[in-house]
């Protein structure tokens, strides 16, 4: 028996929300530690110019909310694969911390080596640190959240998959 879709639903959103949220603010706290006289907010003007272009990105208040707009899209588009894929494969729910740490450079790997590239933000050179940086907050924000949460819907105490193997 498998898990309500309405709970898969649910869960989804409820968690892509918390990641999303942990992601955005790892960047905000990171923007002011490295850029000290910087506006965190502006790290939601550089997504938006990711589709905007950042002449535009930077010149309407607009885009304040088109940038936390498709962070969310992406943060929730990575939960959602995660979600469907977790359990279709099994070595998945071992190690919540290895999961979670794998997930979140492949979600390096996937943003800044496949889709940003084809943004109007381009290719950007690879800086070692900053993609160790970068890779470490979405391995804490999202991988081991995602693993944490997707391990316990699937074979949490309530959960129907684990009652079915039993």
């Amino acid at each position: 028996m498998q898990p309500k879709p309405s709970n898969l639903f649910i869960t989804i959103l409820l968690v892509g929300f918390l990641v999303g949220l942990l992601d955005i603010s790892a960047a905000f706290i990171q923007t002011k530690i490295m850029f000290p006289d910087r506006n965190p907010l502006g790290v939601l003007r550089y997504i938006a110019g990711a589709v905007f272009g950042k002449e535009k990105a930077n010149s309407e208040n607009s885009m304040f909310f088109f940038g936390a707009l498709f962070h969310f899209i992406i943060a929730y588009s990575f939960t959602i694969a995660f979600f469907l894929i977790y359990p279709h494969i099994p070595f998945l729910s071992k190690s919540r911390l290895i999961t979670g740490v794998v997930y979140g450079i492949i979600i390096w790997v996937v943003m800044n080596r496949l889709i940003v590239p084809q943004t109007k933000i381009g290719h950007r050179p690879f800086v070692l640190k900053n993609a160790a940086i970068a890779a470490g907050i979405l391995i804490v924000a999202i991988g081991i959240p995602l693993s944490y949460f997707a391990y316990r819907f699937y074979y949490g105490k309530k959960s129907s998959l684990k009652q079915s193997a039993a």
